[in-house]
């Protein structure tokens, strides 16, 4: 099927790993133009993608990086702000209310909320003078479903799926689509990296990690498929959204999440 994306100005931001690079290459692979954003750049980005260094934590990062974007294409007409998860230096889970201070929380919502905010304050005047875009935000399955783990970061996602429906009623008119791809746990270096969320777990569960990644959080988040998400399953869903080919789809919320999310 063809995407229709080849020549469209594409923005990533996170990509140097997980769903933020399988998301560059595959918008690379269907002929977009794409910049793609992150603190270091990674040797698996393909070559024709141009890469801009930034820490989005920086309030003045994702303007400057939008800047870039039209200053190397002339233009945009995607945005993916896939940035999130724990802030740097920040492990995740962590377990109860009580667990993060005011600095936690406002690290939490820099990262995983205001930084999308940014970068779509400086998008959208760029995206109407060239008729309309595409704005994918990655929030989570976590945003609806609270409970005392990561409660900050739920927090933030769900405020980035309230920011994703209310953009859509405001600027569809206008040829802006915004949706939103909620993933559930996916296989990358949150959980794997030393450290990271696998360990975490195996502590609390007196296992290891691979125990847990293979076996101990399917069981413990329910996932129909008996496995965690990988990083293209979702980049998939991403680039499918920024298509025109998803022209009338806007205000919406894609679930990736290996059967996790049971409600209606």
């Amino acid at each position: 099927m063809d995407l229709q994306l080849s020549g469209r100005v594409a923005l990533v931001t996170g990509a140097s790993k997980g769903i933020g690079l399988a998301v560059a290459r595959t918008l690379a692979e269907e002929g977009a133009h794409v910049v793609a954003v992150s603190r270091t750049r990674t040797d698996d980005l393909p070559g024709k993608v141009v890469h801009v260094a930034a820490d989005l934590m920086d309030p003045q990062a994702p303007a400057r990086v939008v800047a870039r974007t039209v200053e190397e294409f002339g233009g945009l007409d995607i945005l993916v702000n896939n940035a999130g998860g724990p802030p740097p230096g920040v492990t995740l889970p962590r377990v109860g209310f009580l667990t993060p201070d005011d600095a936690d929380w406002q690290a939490m919502f820099e990262f995983n909320l205001f930084s999308a905010v940014r970068a779509i304050r400086a998008a959208v005047p760029v995206m109407l003078e060239r008729g309309g875009g595409s704005i994918v935000n990655v929030s989570s399955t976590m945003a609806v479903q609270p409970g005392a783990m990561n409660v900050d970061y739920g927090a933030a996602k769900s405020a980035m799926n309230h920011l994703g429906k209310a953009l859509s009623e405001e600027f569809g008119p206008r040829g802006i689509r915004v949706n939103t791809v909620s993933p559930g746990p996916v296989l990358t270096d949150w959980w794997t990296k030393p450290g990271g969320a696998a360990e975490v777990i195996a502590g609390m569960a007196g296992t290891d990690g691979d125990s847990v990644v293979a076996q101990v959080a399917p069981e413990m988040m329910r996932l129909v498929t008996g496995r965690l998400v990988h990083p293209q399953e979702v980049a998939d869903a991403v680039v499918l959204l920024a298509s025109p080919r998803s022209g009338s789809t806007t205000g919406a919320d894609f679930v990736v999440d290996g059967g996790a999310r049971k409600e209606l």
